[in-house]
């Protein structure tokens, strides 16, 4: 697994996608309510998760700040 992440937000379409590793791949399952698991075809593993409606969900929070896109490098 990479530790490298991905965080990709659409403003126009309120899309939020964070991910793991190099984007392969794949394809959206939906899990409901505006949240879908991003699986790669080959493995059939979770890389990563998406939010449609993002925005208008954390409308109201105080400490919700973006700026996207970003890349980042994730160390254990």
């Amino acid at each position: 697994m990479s530790n490298e992440l991905n965080i990709y937000y659409d403003e126009e379409g309120d899309f939020l996608e964070i991910s793991s590793g190099k984007y392969t791949d794949g394809y959206f399952k939906n899990l409901g309510d505006g949240i879908f698991e991003r699986i790669d075809k080959a493995t059939n593993k979770v890389t990563g998760i998406a939010v449609h409606g993002f925005r208008k969900r954390t409308k109201g929070l105080k400490d919700v700040k973006l700026s996207l896109p970003v890349k980042m490098q994730l160390t254990s």
